[in-house]
């Protein structure tokens, strides 16, 4: 059976809340191997709600669909505030990156408190802004960029993160709409444990399954070694 698209694969799926330090509850899912205790785990931070981004944009929908199942991988997604999916609307209003900060907080508390292990925050666009300003935690291994627009984030979020020290594997499309790999690798060269890889071809929003293949292997490959390369095909 080759994996498509739409290929959802086993897994033990429970819809959860979050709740926020300024008293918001916020709405997502937690999808976990089905028959294993999870190796590491994926806290998902979407692109930008005000154009569509939310827990169920594609590249994080097709991470919980295979990676329990394929990388023994907890995949954790949820909508910030102000943003709806199928699984609902997270109170509040969009902070435009501000208030947000609690959100990811919340997620790595929920992480915590439920045990799961070996905590990565994948972000994705507006996500990696979210995590490059609010994800130093010392409880987490690092941090997964997809397409990384670096406005939001400054500089001095750059170096923050030099300093904090934990991994950082930013992922930058050929032809992004914001920042494409040339000038991604100039500016974070501010981290010097970051590693920078250019996608051929790739475009901002990784449309396209070969796309999608190409991300979610880079993931496995930073955070569950083990378990890469994905293959494209089952029993």
């Amino acid at each position: 059976m080759e994996i498509r698209a739409s290929t959802v694969l086993p897994a033990r799926r429970e819809p959860i809340e979050l709740h926020t330090a300024d008293g918001l509850t916020l709405v997502g899912e937690l999808a976990l191997p089905a028959e294993r205790p999870p190796a590491a785990t994926l806290v998902c931070l979407h692109p930008l709600p005000t154009h569509g981004g939310m827990m169920d944009s594609h590249v994080f929908r097709k991470a919980a669909y295979r990676l329990p199942a394929l990388a023994d991988l907890a995949v954790l997604r949820f909508n910030t505030r102000g943003t709806t999916s199928d699984r609902g609307t997270s109170q509040g209003e969009f902070g435009d990156g501000e208030g947000e900060r609690f959100d990811v907080a919340a997620a790595l508390e929920y992480a915590e408190f439920h045990d799961l292990p070996r905590p990565w925050l994948v972000g994705w666009s507006f996500g990696t802004e979210l995590a490059l300003r609010w994800g130093r935690d010392p409880l987490i291994e690092g941090a997964i960029l997809l397409s990384p627009p670096l406005r939001r984030a400054s500089d001095a979020d750059l170096t923050a993160w030099g300093e904090f020290g934990r991994p950082l594997l930013a992922l930058v499309p050929e032809f992004d709409d914001y920042l494409r790999p040339d000038e991604a690798a100039e500016r974070f060269a501010l981290v010097p444990q970051a590693e920078v890889i250019g996608v051929e071809g790739a475009k901002h929003l990784w449309v396209g399954e070969p796309s999608v293949r190409i991300v979610l292997n880079e993931i496995v490959r930073t955070v569950a070694p083990g378990a890469y390369p994905l293959p494209e095909r089952l029993p």
